[in-house]
């Protein structure tokens, strides 16, 4: 579990009580208690209110705080406030505002307006943390930390001569020479050979574009940068209290961060997710980042660190969440691996930037609010669902993902700006989440051994140690998808020579002789020629076309037009045990499902459970009890068959055999008796 101090699914919020007079701190204990909450986070940004000059610190308030917790049994998340830097810190210290791309000097006056190789803001921020650690090291509230918010968020890059002078030592440490580094990145392109150290720089606006593997070995570095920023804090809360669990939350679709590499150095996941609640909008989005998030720990719980109970502030219009989407989605992140369910936040402020972002306590500031019933119903359903802790969300369907090859990807100077990584794992990811298939999402370096289906979406980077990964699941008898642009560059982003897919020829049994990126006014189509189920006929496709060459491989469909009409579009290639598929275009979604729906077929992959379009069914299993979730996105009531047997709805506590009604925006948890 999340926390020994709290056995139970952790519920709560952001609370920032300097906002507020200690009047209102004691009504705030009150619907606290009546909504359910059992965890806070506090002080995320009150580095200011702790410490109003460098000589200075003040926790009275704080202390005050934490007591006012613990009597009233709701325990803290409390972060180390390092998230915004006080003024006089920016205006005192000159190495602490970041500079962007083009050489400016960025102002404090919002947040996360740092530079991540500050030495003075590393300095004063951890003098900050020891003195929060020894504080409350022994107060009985305390149940996490939570190390600064979102990094990166707001200041992914900086690029003063501190980070360049920082940059320099990382290349030292990761090349050991500069002939190293000019091998990697092929200087000698456009004149860019480097004969000392002092020469290299930051990727900074230039004349045109800069060398890719400097630019991608800088967004290492950042990263890395930032998770010494952050290493710094979690050490010294380590020492102080070894056995309190240390977060800092992530965010969706979030591309400045490896967030496998920080995963290693985090006790517990916990994320920020705002979906649009716009018309259209697909459930798998959410459901993508749950996943992704679960995947980080290796299928551990995660923790639903932020959502905005209804509207947030920062999307050009901002849309209010339907009665009943809250807690939709809240049950949605249980489903795929949440084990506590928090907001952003719990009063809704009268001033700053995020006075019109929702909070769980709108500015009605009582429980009189649709947002409060709400906030309320679930807090309180929540209390009944502690069995469901720790419980793991079975797969055998994983998807490929890393984050260098996304950084990668989307720099390289064409082929197609309009190559996006997340579009391509979305597309199937979706159909996935349409069938409802769980997925794992794996490492390109992970254990594949448990899965029976590995896809991996645009595999532009082949990475030392990848090919062999998958070429052993494969002939160990598993099911391997990749698709266009993959099997292209190695590590440094350079080419591999003797063509494409590189390394991956061999599993994939091709050769693609070239690659024609389509003009978003431009289409193709392909022709299914052997049998794939439903999936058959002639297709739509865009975006990318291949001009693939069979070796080994048997042709699945051929392109229809242009000049490579008749050459293979979708190819199977049996390699050991196994099967290894290359989709060489950008098919249209209904073909994605419907082929993946017969790869699932196959190989014995079955969804949970048969259900109507737009419910969604995940399981979760722990000491061989399955709990079933069962969530209607749909704007109607759905009929749904059971398998014979009885079964008792953990959420309402109800008693259902063989068929159940589920209204609208509805939830049920199905645990057979």
């Amino acid at each position: 579990m999340i926390s020994k101090k709290l056995p139970h699914i952790f519920y709560g919020g952001d609370y920032n009580p300097e906002q507020w007079s200690e009047e209102i701190w004691l009504d705030d204990m009150r619907l606290m208690q009546k909504a359910g909450v059992n965890l806070v986070s506090i002080g995320i940004f009150s580095w200011a209110s702790l410490q109003p000059n460098e000589d200075t610190y003040n926790f009275e308030w704080l202390d005050k705080l934490m007591d006012l917790l613990a009597q009233n049994g709701i325990y803290a998340d409390l972060a180390t406030a390092t998230a915004a830097q006080p003024a006089w810190l920016s205006q005192k210290y000159s190495d602490v505002l970041p500079v962007d791309i083009k050489g400016n000097r960025l102002s404090y006056g919002s947040r996360q307006s740092y530079c991540p190789n500050s030495i003075s803001y590393r300095r004063l921020g951890q003098k900050l943390v020891r003195m929060l650690a020894e504080r409350y090291k022994g107060h009985p509230a305390l149940a996490l930390w939570h190390v600064n918010n979102e990094y990166a968020c707001h200041t992914p890059s900086c690029y003063c001569d501190n980070c360049a002078a920082t940059f320099r030592k990382w290349l030292k440490k990761k090349y050991g020479s500069i002939e190293n580094v000019n091998k990697a990145w092929g200087t000698n392109f456009w004149s860019q050979h480097y004969y000392d150290w002092d020469e290299i720089l930051p990727p900074r606006a230039t004349t045109a574009q800069n060398n890719p593997g400097q630019v991608l070995d800088y967004r290492r570095f950042m990263s890395d940068s930032i998770l010494e920023l952050y290493m710094g804090e979690k050490e010294i809360l380590r020492e102080v209290t070894p056995d309190i669990p240390i977060t800092t939350n992530f965010m969706s679709d979030f591309k400045p961060l490896d967030y496998f590499k920080w995963a290693e150095n985090i006790d517990v996941i916990s994320w920020d997710s705002y979906p649009n609640p716009e018309p259209g909008y697909h459930p798998g989005w959410a459901a993508l980042n749950h996943d992704i998030m679960r995947g980080l720990k290796n299928g551990k719980p995660f923790i639903l660190m932020e959502q905005a109970p209804s509207q947030v502030n920062w999307r050009p219009v901002n849309t209010n969440k339907r009665p009943g989407v809250m807690r939709l989605w809240s049950y949605q992140a249980m489903a795929h691996g949440a084990d506590a369910i928090m907001f952003f936040q719990w009063r809704q402020s009268l001033k700053g930037a995020e006075k019109f972002h929702s909070a769980m306590v709108t500015h009605t500031g009582n429980e009189n609010s649709r947002v409060y019933r709400e906030v309320e119903k679930l807090g309180n359903e929540l209390k009944g669902l502690s069995e469901i802790l720790d419980s793991t969300v079975p797969a055998k369907t994983a998807i490929l993902f890393d984050y260098e090859n996304w950084w990668a990807v989307e720099y390289t100077p064409g082929p197609s700006e309009n190559l996006k990584y997340m579009e391509q794992i979305r597309n199937y990811y979706n159909a996935l989440f349409d069938l409802n298939i769980p997925v794992d999402i794996v490492p390109v370096n992970g254990d594949l051994s448990k899965y029976s289906l590995v896809i991996a979406p645009l595999m532009y980077m082949v990475k030392p140690g990848v090919k062999e990964n998958i070429e052993s699941f494969v002939s160990k008898g598993g099911t391997f998808i990749t698709t266009f642009f993959s099997g292209i560059v190695d590590e440094n982003d350079g080419v591999f020579p003797g063509g494409y897919p590189g390394p991956l020829k061999d599993v994939l049994g091709i050769k693609v002789e070239e690659f024609d990126a389509l003009e978003p006014h431009m289409n193709n189509k392909f022709k299914v020629t052997q049998y794939l189920g439903k999936a058959s006929g002639e297709y739509n496709c865009n975006l990318w076309c291949d001009v693939v060459h069979t070796d080994t491989a048997r042709i699945l469909a051929v392109f229809t037009e242009d000049y490579y009409a008749g050459y293979p579009c979708i190819t199977e290639n049996s390699f050991g045990k196994g099967k290894a598929y290359y989709i060489a275009t950008q098919p249209e979604q209904d073909f994605i499902k419907e082929f993946l729906k017969y790869i699932c077929r196959i190989d014995n992959i079955v969804p949970p459970l048969d259900v109507p379009e737009g419910v969604e069914v995940m399981p979760r299993v722990k000491d061989g009890k399955e709990y079933l979730f069962i969530l209607n996105h749909n704007n109607s009531e759905i009929n749904i068959i059971l398998p014979p047997g009885e079964y008792i709805d953990l959420v309402s506590n109800k008693i259902i055999n063989n068929t159940l009604k589920l209204p609208p925006k509805e939830v049920m948890i199905l645990n057979q008796k």
